[in-house]
């Protein structure tokens, strides 16, 4: 496996292919992402750690018409790994769970993680029940996958080997817990007519 790349490389990637997907995003990756693809369909009102992937299943449920990415820290999941059993037994084809594992509690001063090696997480989730999952540690084979993947394939876990970002971005806490960000998700969400899933 590659040396990883920056969390940021791969949130460009994720960007290129960006097609509409409500996207579900915490901490540090939250505030990268509303820097580099600010959308009114981008879901920030997540709160406690470990939930990200349980607000996206929630969405994925709610409107099987509609792709939804969760962009998660593997701090975050480890405080929910539950949650990989109930997406394998919601088995949503609409959802695809992106991990962003960098070894440390990032939003909380950089916290180590209590283990020495890189965690297994798509091991994890085709124990749980997942048949798609796949590690990255470049972005260039995430982009790769992205582009052969296609929509309407999952659920799926992506394990995204990465380092931090080299430079800083704004952290608007108090934006991404107003009841504008929420009003604005929930206003952007509506606009869109409800169809029949492929």
């Amino acid at each position: 496996m590659k040396q990883p790349e920056a969390r940021d490389d791969f949130l460009r990637v994720l960007s290129r292919r960006y097609t509409g997907q409500i996207v579900v995003s915490v901490y540090t990756t939250c505030f990268e992402w509303l820097a580099i693809r600010p959308n009114a369909l981008n879901y920030v009102s997540v709160g406690a750690m470990g939930q990200a992937a349980s607000h996206g299943l929630g969405l994925a449920l709610g409107r099987p018409d509609q792709q939804v990415w969760v962009f998660d820290g593997d701090g975050s999941l480890l405080m929910n790994l539950g949650c990989l059993v109930t997406l394998a037994g919601a088995n949503p084809r609409n959802l695809t769970h992106f991990v962003f594992q960098n070894g440390s509690y990032e939003a909380n001063q950089k916290m180590p993680l209590p283990v020495a090696a890189p965690i297994d997480f798509a091991g994890m989730a085709r124990a749980a029940g997942i048949a798609s999952a796949q590690t990255f540690s470049d972005s260039a084979t995430l982009d790769q996958w992205l582009g052969q993947r296609g929509t309407s394939q999952g659920p799926a876990v992506v394990d995204l080997r990465v380092l931090p970002s080299p430079s800083a971005y704004p952290q608007h806490y108090d934006h991404i817990h107003s009841a504008a960000a929420r009003d604005a998700f929930r206003s952007a969400l509506r606009a869109i007519p409800i169809q029949n899933p492929a």
